[in-house]
């Protein structure tokens, strides 16, 4: 496998991280931020407009690397990953992405926390690669059946006005989209060639929905460690999501944000960040 050219690429300063890339099959360089040392924590971001890692996990990154090593990875179809020609998106195209990354990074097991769709991977995986994973934490975890909201969110809209009215249905605290953030998610949005992609992208995503769900009876055997968070006004994913997935992993347990929406570890970033560091010390054992 030859040697990949790194694109001349950096992250908006806004998000204050730091880009990495490596080679994770022929012709695919995933764009990832890597921050600690430590127990191994796998970050899967969420679906949407301009969405990244970067976009995803700005406020939490550098707190939680206090308690494990982290990897924030740029799912392929999204952000600044590389993608081979003739890519197929779905869902176990993205666990074996993420996968892969382990692989060219020699992680032989971590933790995953994935907000939304990356939490819906997060159970795929260990329902596929149960050797793989330490545990898992989710929040608003994806694949629900669809509400107003996600049909919204299938039909993107690459426009400040678009990402604004995007960005706004995650959060029950409106000022946290300030133009600023609007601005950087768009201009992610056109610089990752979503225009020509995300459509695809969202497609995989809502067939997955209906044709490859999580299957309920497989995550009745899911041992690891398990930590769900949900914000009571989410309207994109229902707090029953996090109900119905409690009541079948054995060793899950929950967390439930008031005053709060689909996009938790931002709009309650400093409580998010000090649970799941929480969480992690009572389960990491190094």
């Amino acid at each position: 496998m030859c040697a990949m050219e790194i694109p001349d690429y950096k992250t908006d300063s806004f998000f204050g991280l730091e880009d990495q890339w490596i080679e994770t099959a022929s012709g695919e360089l995933t764009h990832y931020h890597e921050l600690g040392d430590g127990t191994p924590l796998l970050f899967l971001h969420g679906s949407g407009t301009g969405v990244s890692a970067a976009a995803n996990w700005w406020l939490n990154l550098e707190q939680i690397s206090q308690v494990g090593h982290c990897y924030a990875i740029d799912s392929i179809g999204y952000g600044q990953t590389i993608v081979a020609e003739n890519t197929e998106y779905g869902i176990r195209q993205w666990v074996d992405h993420a996968i892969r990354f382990l692989d060219a990074k020699g992680i032989e097991k971590t933790w995953v926390i994935g907000n939304s769709l990356g939490g819906w991977l997060a159970f795929q995986m260990a329902i596929d690669y149960p050797e793989r994973l330490l545990g898992i934490v989710s929040m608003g975890t994806g694949g629900a059946k669809q509400t107003a909201a996600l049909k919204q969110h299938s039909n993107p809209d690459l426009s400040l006005e678009g990402i604004r009215k995007t960005l706004e249905m995650f959060v029950v605290d409106k000022s946290l989209v300030t133009d600023e953030l609007v601005k950087v998610r768009l201009a992610a949005a056109e610089n990752d060639c979503a225009s020509d992609r995300i459509f695809e992208v969202v497609g995989a995503r809502d067939r997955d929905r209906f044709e490859f769900p999580l299957d309920f009876e497989k995550m009745k055997e899911i041992t690891i460690p398990v930590l769900l968070i949900h914000g009571v006004q989410d309207v994109v994913i229902p707090v029953s999501r996090t109900w119905d997935i409690l009541n079948t992993v054995p060793n899950s347990n929950a967390h439930i944000f008031n005053h709060c929406g689909h996009w938790s570890q931002v709009e309650k970033a400093d409580e998010f960040n000090i649970l799941i560091c929480n969480f992690l010390k009572r389960n990491i054992i190094n």
